[in-house]
């Protein structure tokens, strides 16, 4: 049997069941079936792409070599198309970034996952759902690539049960989880607020405990304050929860908001993105290092439910890169 970076190539002509069974002999299987790496679907995936074997960076926890060629198999077994390959390749970078603190993620007891978010107009070329589950299932897009990149944690970084990844309990988000802003709304996207334009190309991954459904205060939140006190209020319980408590210093916090929500807040006279930030902030004593570092992200579909992603309590800062 042939070899694509180290991993079996399967013939066109092999059986499913043989296929499911020697990706898992191999190690590669996340539990789920996986997509069989033959010879025309990995081609396909790197077509274009320049320097496929070139080193860019070894990622922990055992500091696997990351390559094209190596984040093209996985997005291959995970299901992706050709095009969301340079999404998950620029991923499988951005959380090498130090601050990201990968090693930290990927071998902790805790609960720690990665998360994914896409921004401007290749989430809307690729599909990526920003609507009804917009964090859940449903959408081919979201899971393949969200997917995709926590194989390459797996099986380049290999954060494998008992060997690199240690997580006493885990979460689903180790299997997927990839979402993407709205294009509309009242606040600036993310990537217009870290300077790299309005409608910039991007993804920035971020280093999560795990999700939270909060509501408004009185149901529809009728006052900026009333939508945003239970956030405060999750946001400081989680610091607690997670023994943040124990430490002196503060990073960052992430909200998914739904659209309505979000044009609630601003249809109030003065509440503009940093007046929301800034009231979280001083509301919040010290849920985050500034103002600034508090991420209300509009996302979702329709109604009324927010969710808050803590950052993991262990020590990781967001990364984006541009596309």
């Amino acid at each position: 049997m042939s070899e694509w970076s180290g991993w079996p190539v399967v013939d066109p002509s092999t059986d499913w069941e043989t296929a499911q069974k020697i990706l898992t002999e191999a190690e590669l299987s996340d539990g789920l079936p996986l997509v069989p790496p033959t010879q025309k679907r990995l081609e396909a995936m790197v077509a274009g792409i320049a320097n496929c074997t070139d080193s860019l960076g070894m990622m922990p926890p055992m500091f696997g070599e990351i390559t094209p060629d190596a984040v093209a198999y996985q997005c291959v077994i995970a299901g992706c198309v050709p095009a969301e390959l340079p999404v998950v390749l620029a991923a499988a970078q951005a959380v090498l970034e130090p601050d990201f603190n990968l090693l930290g993620i990927a071998t902790t007891t805790g609960s720690a996952a990665v998360a994914l978010c896409v921004h401007g107009p290749v989430a809307r070329k690729l599909g990526i759902n920003a609507l009804t589950n917009a964090i859940g299932p449903g959408t081919r897009a979201n899971a393949c690539i969200g997917r995709a990149l926590q194989l390459c944690l797996r099986n380049i970084g290999g954060a494998r049960s008992e060997t690199g990844d240690m997580a006493t309990m885990g979460q689903p988000a180790k299997y997927t989880f990839c979402f993407t802003e709205r294009n509309e709304g009242p606040f600036p996207g993310l990537t217009e607020r870290l300077g790299l334009g309005k409608d910039a190309s991007a993804i920035t991954v971020m280093g999560i405990s795990g999700t939270a459904e909060v509501l408004p205060g009185d149901g529809e939140g009728a006052t900026p304050e009333a939508i945003l006190d239970p956030v405060i209020a999750a946001m400081r319980a989680e610091i607690v929860m997670s023994g943040q408590s124990r430490k002196n210093q503060r990073g960052e916090q992430v909200l998914l908001l739904p659209l309505e929500l979000a044009e609630k807040i601003a249809k109030h006279d003065a509440w503009d993105l940093k007046r929301v930030q800034q009231y979280m902030f001083d509301k919040g004593e010290d849920i985050a290092s500034s103002p600034l570092a508090i991420h209300p992200i509009v996302t979702g579909g329709a109604g009324y439910k927010m969710a808050y992603l803590p950052i993991w309590g262990g020590g990781s800062q967001t990364v984006m890169r541009k596309l």
